[in-house]
């Protein structure tokens, strides 16, 4: 991918199944990585990785329903790496509820996580990308956005307020230069699934169905997700905003 050397990309989310995944591609491609996790350890482990592998990474705790701690966060990051360059919003959070059978305060986690989330970082990372005219934000959101999945009532609306937040930062920000894109992943097989699902045979039999469901008869795999990620952080998107792209092994496909 052509212009991701040197580039300093904060990913949040960095600790997960798929956070990691993008973290260890852009630091492949020479990317300076800011590896944001709630759990600091896990975005240590995250940094250990890319160091090791010859790349550059910088691990930073924080909890991005927090504006002050995104802002600080952000500042502690640049102070050491530079300018950010790419921002990548993929930290998210669900749990299985049928919506009848949900509480406010679920409704509040998920909000706080999936979309309160994702717009403190915007807030706290566009201005200078808007100063400098030049940046590029990458949002993951999900297909359960798109076509629904029974259980995340909650989770697929606040990614479907990522996807039109998405679309309109996309239009403020283009005579910046900006662009601002959107990647929805479909099953993926990471550890928040896989604790979605639920242990014994009921999950067994989900995640079954669900391969069978996917025309490539598998589930997706944190590697899917990276390397779209990494084209639309890179020079060879230039001319790609406000568009939405699904992972999804042709589970889900919009025209």
């Amino acid at each position: 991918m052509h212009g991701l050397e040197g580039k300093v990309i904060v990913i949040t989310g960095a600790g997960g199944g798929i956070g990691s995944a993008i973290c260890r591609r852009l630091g492949e491609a020479g990317s300076i990585v800011g590896a944001f996790d709630l759990d600091g350890t896990a975005a240590e482990k995250t940094a250990e990785k890319i160091e090791t592998a010859g790349g550059k990474a910088f691990a930073v705790e924080c909890d991005i329903t927090d504006y002050d701690r995104c802002r600080s966060a952000v500042d502690e990051l640049e102070e050491k790496a530079g300018p950010v360059d790419v921002l990548v919003n993929n930290a998210g959070w669900d749990k299985f509820a049928v919506f009848l059978e949900s509480d406010p305060d679920l409704w509040k986690k998920l909000i706080s996580i999936n979309l309160e989330g994702p717009l403190n970082m915007h807030h706290v990372v566009l201005p200078g990308m808007v100063e400098r005219k030049r940046g590029r934000v990458v949002n993951v959101a999900s297909d359960a956005a798109r076509v629904g999945s029974t259980g995340e009532s909650v989770y697929a609306a606040c990614k479907g307020g990522v996807i039109s937040f998405s679309k309109t930062i996309a239009r403020e920000v283009e005579r910046a230069g900006i662009s601002v894109n959107v990647v929805c992943p479909g099953p993926t097989d990471t550890p928040l699934l896989r604790s979605f699902l639920g242990e014994g045979e009921l999950g067994k039999k989900i995640h079954a169905g669900l391969e069978k469901a996917i025309p490539f008869r598998r589930l997706g795999q944190p590697d899917d997700v990276a390397g779209i990620v990494a084209f639309l952080a890179s020079e060879e998107s230039a001319f790609i905003t406000g568009q939405v792209i699904s992972v999804s092994g042709g589970l889900t496909m919009n025209g």
